[in-house]
């Protein structure tokens, strides 16, 4: 699944590098992360780091732009109905 989560102040560099794996784009004075984290845990993960580096958690998004997720939940089937 792709997620977009916006944290408060822009991160330099060596904060970055905590997200590997993930884009990092200053958006006016926040920073959006973004990119595919293959399970709920990964976005735990995610989160903690966040939340060791002692981070302000503005938002998080699960992006559902074209080849994003369009589930309603997760769990949710992704098969065409019939």
């Amino acid at each position: 699944m792709r997620y977009r989560v916006r944290v408060r102040g822009r991160l330099g560099r060596t904060m970055r590098t905590a997200f590997a794996g993930l884009d990092a784009q200053a958006d006016g004075e926040d920073t959006v992360l973004a990119g595919v984290l293959a399970d709920q845990a990964a976005l735990h993960g995610v989160l903690a780091q966040i939340e060791a580096l002692g981070l302000e958690l503005l938002e998080v998004r699960r992006d559902e732009s074209p080849g994003g997720v369009t589930s309603a939940h997760p769990g949710a089937s992704d098969a065409e109905p019939s």
